[in-house]
C-alpha cells in the first residue's frame, strides 16, 4: 500500500511525515524505515526508527533507487513501513507516475508513505485516492 503526503515546497510535509513515522513505530510489529537526503532528522525520530541518508549510496536514477529499496526488503523481511521524504528528489526522478507504479509493485508486504512536492492537482489520477495529507 502507498500513502501520499503532498503539497508545494515549504508547506510542512516533512513535519507530517515525522509525526506519522513516530506514530507508526508504536503500533508496528516490525521495522520502520525513514529515507531522507540527510541525517538532520535523527533527533526528531523515535530511536526505534532506522533513518537512512540516501546520499550515502551511489544512486543515480530511478532504477538504482528501486534496486536499493528492493535490497532493503530482501535483506530484512521484518520491514512493515518505509517512509520516503521528498520522493522525487530522493529517488532522483521526475516521473511521478513511474516511481509510484514501481513502489506499488513492491508494496505487497510493506507500506510506503511518501511525501511529494506537488499539489494534489499534479498527482496522477490513479493515485489521488492514496493521498492522506494534502497541504
Amino acid at each position: 500500500m502507498i500513502k501520499i503526503v503532498c503539497g508545494e515546497k515549504g508547506r510542512g510535509k516533512t513535519k507530517h511525515m515525522l509525526e506519522l513515522a513516530n506514530k507508526q513505530v508504536s503500533k508496528s510489529n516490525g521495522s520502520v524505515i525513514f529515507i531522507d537526503k540527510s541525517e538532520d532528522k535523527i533527533y526528531d525520530l523515535n530511536n526505534e526508527i532506522r533513518l537512512i541518508d540516501i546520499t550515502q549510496y551511489p544512486i543515480k536514477n530511478q532504477v538504482g533507487f528501486i534496486g536499493f529499496i528492493s535490497g532493503l526488503l530482501a535483506g530484512n523481511h521484518d520491514i512493515d513501513c518505509i517512509f520516503i521524504d521528498s520522493l522525487l528528489n530522493t529517488s532522483t526522478t521526475d516521473n511521478i507516475d513511474s516511481i509510484l507504479r514501481r513502489l506499488n509493485e513492491l508494496s505487497k508486504d510493506v507500506e510506503f508513505v511518501v511525501s511529494i512536492s506537488l499539489s494534489k492537482e499534479h498527482i496522477p489520477d490513479s493515485y489521488k485516492d492514496k493521498i492522506i495529507v494534502s497541504l
